[in-house]
């Protein structure tokens, strides 16, 4: 065989090695944009807003670990991220906070492999440090003078809000309903609001403005977190590398020290 022909064949082989992905496992891919199998390019994952620390810190280790790669996140409601996939907006992967707004994207064929749940996360109340107005429970959040925050329904957070207020057996009347977790809580540590029902993992990570109060009822609304690449994806290597790699001891530690739960 000549050299060229040998070149040839070999090219063939690491052809066929980037493209077996990850196995059924996790395995993180082999498969890249470049010659010899390396992810390469950037990687832009829409991730829940209640995901942006632990994810910030998972996507530069993720860089770290594929040199040449850059990770864009694009964080926001996981409601308002499923309707810009659908609608066409370029992405990689999709991380939501709930599996409704997951089911949006894979009900409209937009999924790449099936996704599966990464983390769960459970609500508390956000109010001011030193709590003034002494919040113990749900049921304070109903007493006259008490400025609730909660994230609109469509909203994960907020879903799960209603969600545990029925197990309560409580009925308020917000003072605003935001459209992330993020937007709740500024209102509790800018002082607009008395308290808020907000994600564990946001309390913890605001935790110099705000403390968080737990309840018994946030155990009925655990809200599952699941990811995946997508099948319009730029960088499909890079997706199902980046969704490998949430799988990884690494990413996960950083997940439990946000406050997040294990997914099983």
């Amino acid at each position: 065989m000549s050299r060229r022909a040998r070149c040839v064949a070999a090219a063939l082989v690491v052809a066929v090695l980037a493209t077996a992905g990850c196995d059924r496992a996790g395995a993180p891919a082999t498969g890249g944009d470049t010659p010899d199998g390396r992810v390469a390019g950037t990687v832009t994952v829409f991730a829940a807003a209640s995901l942006t620390g632990s994810f910030t810190r998972i996507a530069r280790d993720f860089e770290t670990a594929n040199p040449g790669v850059t990770v864009t996140l694009n964080l926001a409601g996981s409601s308002a991220l499923a309707n810009q996939i659908t609608q066409g907006a370029p992405a990689d992967v999709f991380a939501s906070a709930a599996p409704k707004n997951m089911a949006t994207v894979t009900d409209a064929a937009e999924a790449d492999g099936t996704p599966f749940v990464f983390a769960r996360n459970q609500l508390v109340i956000a109010v001011p440090s030193g709590n003034p107005k002494g919040v113990t429970g749900l049921a304070d959040l109903a007493r006259s003078g008490v400025k609730v925050a909660l994230c609109a329904d469509q909203v994960p957070c907020g879903a799960a809000a209603r969600t545990a207020l029925t197990a309560a057996g409580v009925t308020l009347t917000p003072v605003t309903l935001e459209q992330d977790v993020k937007g709740a809580l500024a209102k509790v540590k800018l002082g607009e609001v008395d308290a808020a029902l907000v994600y564990r993992t946001d309390a913890r990570a605001a935790s110099t403005d705000v403390t968080g109060v737990e309840f018994p009822e946030s155990t009925r609304a655990i809200n599952d977190y699941p990811i995946v690449a997508l099948k319009g994806a730029p960088n499909r290597a890079g997706a199902r590398a980046f969704v490998a790699y949430v799988r990884s001891a690494s990413a996960q530690a950083d997940l439990a020290e946000a406050g997040f739960q294990a997914a099983s």
